[in-house]
């Protein structure tokens, strides 16, 4: 049996190694291989001109999955909408305030979209000076309001926007947001371009979470933008991806193997019917 313990030692190491290359493909094969996704948010100056158009137009584009609603429109008849043109809503938003005031309310649209996943994008607080007493706010409602989804069926994630690198500790505040809230509650969807914006490096804190992360949202910035923590900046700072400064390579590379459930293109520049589909394609380009 002595004998045997290296040869089991290399027998387990080889069914490890394999677990873990198969979520990588082989040289020449795909890197991005999900459904395509958008963030709704990235029409907002077509939807509310016309709805069904927009959507005509995104489904013309080759998209399948949308990151929330339009609107001006109920729950119900949008999602018949995005129905009738394949595409589901697997995903939409909420306010921090909705969040802390009424979870349930949250919950019922969510289920009225058909999503899985609700995510917030913005934590109020003074621009610029995102703080500690801002973090724990943040940290309690969260963990209230994501037992509320998740006793529904429902993910949270909270969705950082770059204000959060405030230095605290050894790290900083979006650190202590992460380990301070319960991962039975509370997940993340990164937008690759505010984390950059703040300061923080996509590749490594997808590493550093791994599976807090579910959501990604996909967009790229122009090279030689200036950061800051004030989670704003030009829109016309957002880029085709693969031609400003992120990795998307090794980001989607990454996110691929922590296994990140739904892909979502943002596009906040007034060009996204011209840059989305050139997203597409890189997205589609990219090889091992």
């Amino acid at each position: 049996m002595k004998n045997l313990l290296p040869l089991l030692a290399l027998a387990v190491g080889m069914v490890f190694t394999s677990c873990a290359s198969s979520k990588m493909g082989k040289p020449g094969e795909p890197i991005f291989v999900a459904p395509v996704g958008v963030q709704a948010y990235s029409f907002r100056n077509y939807f509310p001109k016309d709805i069904p158009g927009t959507l005509d137009r995104i489904q013309a584009m080759g998209i399948t999955e949308i990151e929330g609603g339009a609107g001006r429109i109920p729950p119900e008849e949008y999602k018949k909408m995005c129905d009738e043109r394949g595409i589901s809503i697997p995903s939409t938003g909420s306010s921090f305030n909705e969040l802390a005031e009424d979870p349930m309310k949250v919950v019922e649209t969510a289920k009225k979209l058909g999503s899985k996943f609700v995510m917030c994008a913005w934590v109020p607080h003074d621009r610029g000076n995102f703080s500690l007493a801002d973090a724990q706010k943040a940290v309690a409602v969260f963990n209230t309001a994501g037992k509320v989804l998740a006793d529904n069926g429902l993910t949270f994630c909270y969705h950082a926007h770059g204000y959060e690198f405030q230095p605290y500790g050894d790290g900083t505040l979006l650190d202590y947001i992460i380990e301070n809230t319960d991962p039975k509650y509370v997940s993340f969807e990164m937008d690759i371009f505010w984390i950059q914006f703040g300061g923080g490096d996509p590749v490594a804190l997808l590493k550093k979470y791994g599976k807090r992360w579910k959501l990604m949202h996909l967009k790229d910035m122009e090279k030689g933008i200036e950061k800051n923590l004030t989670g704003g900046t030009n829109v016309e700072y957002n880029v085709p991806l693969g031609t400003g400064q992120l990795d998307m390579r090794n980001i989607l590379i990454e996110g691929r193997k922590i296994g990140i459930a739904h892909y979502f293109i943002e596009d906040e520049s007034s060009s996204v019917v011209e840059q989305v589909p050139e997203s597409i394609a890189f997205l589609r380009s990219l090889t091992y």
